[in-house]
């Protein structure tokens, strides 16, 4: 099922682009990939619903992430789905250190705090989509299809999340936190990790 999704604006907003190294391991571990994208669906939801708490009285906000909530829940369970087909027990892993990092540079108070939050979660979303596109024409004919399927909703998830950011404050300060998320977010990718998730840099292992 070839994409029809133009990812132009996913490509040109993420710093760079998977290693191939990256990618000759994650299809030899899909299992434990699998497992992780269980977990990365699940978080994002979570993230959203806790951003729904927090500010209520963003509207905006309010709706872009109660349809972004319903729609990870909605992966995870599709996730979940593919998993018990193979077999695929869903046990725990350790997380990667790629979005507690990027999180650590989030500024402690509002409406800062909210500005770099929904600029990771764009880094996040868009990355996803990323190596959903790099994945699938590599892996067997079901999951080509279900990871082609994702690249409509995380490429818009990616838009949602920049443009609540815009909102927030003037399109210059933006673009500066941007730069410095979109250089931590690089050498995430591009150095080396100690172990093979969605988000993980060049594994070495």
């Amino acid at each position: 099922m070839p994409s029809t999704v133009d990812l132009t604006p996913v490509f040109d907003f993420l710093p760079c682009r998977t290693p191939d190294a990256w990618l000759s391991a994650a299809v030899k571990s899909l299992p434990v990939l699998m497992i992780d994208h269980a977990n990365c669906e699940k978080k994002a939801a979570a993230t959203a619903m806790s951003l729904m708490h927090r500010y209520t009285d963003n509207t905006p906000l309010l709706n872009k992430m109660s349809r972004l909530a319903r729609e990870e829940l909605r992966h995870f369970e599709q996730v979940l789905k593919l998993m018990t087909q193979r077999g695929i027990a869903y046990e725990s892993v350790t997380a990667s250190r790629y979005a507690q990092t990027l999180r650590e540079k989030v500024r402690k108070k509002d409406p800062h705090k909210l500005v770099d939050t929904l600029i990771v979660g764009a880094l996040i979303e868009a990355r996803s989509c990323e190596r959903f596109a790099a994945l699938a024409p590599h892996v067997d004919d079901t999951l080509r299809d279900f990871y082609t399927s994702l690249l409509k909703s995380e490429s818009r998830h990616f838009a949602d999340y920049i443009s609540l950011a815009k909102n927030l404050e003037n399109a210059s300060a933006v673009e500066e936190r941007l730069a410095l998320f979109r250089s931590v977010e690089k050498e995430l990718i591009e150095s080396e990790d100690t172990e093979i998730r969605f988000h993980s840099g060049v594994p070495v292992v």
